[in-house]
């Protein structure tokens, strides 16, 4: 079985590959809309799925999720 720091570290690989792309290239800023579909189309998310997980890693940032992260482990 996977340890939890592994299945971490494989969903942070997979999610990278679609970060690059949902980038606006003039702005560098983070598309949301595109960051959403590809959440849906490439990682099985629903719209609604997608839409509450990058409104929590937006909102809340590293910090705090590694933190509930955590508190869901134990």
């Amino acid at each position: 079985m996977m340890s939890e720091t592994r299945l971490l570290a494989s969903t942070v690989s997979e999610y990278r590959t679609i970060f690059g792309p949902a980038r606006d290239e003039s702005t560098g800023r983070v598309d949301v809309e595109r960051l959403i579909k590809a959440l849906s189309r490439a990682h099985d998310w629903t719209d609604e799925g997608a839409r509450a997980i990058v409104s929590l890693a937006m909102g809340y940032g590293a910090f705090m999720l590694r933190n509930a992260l955590a508190l869901a482990i134990v």
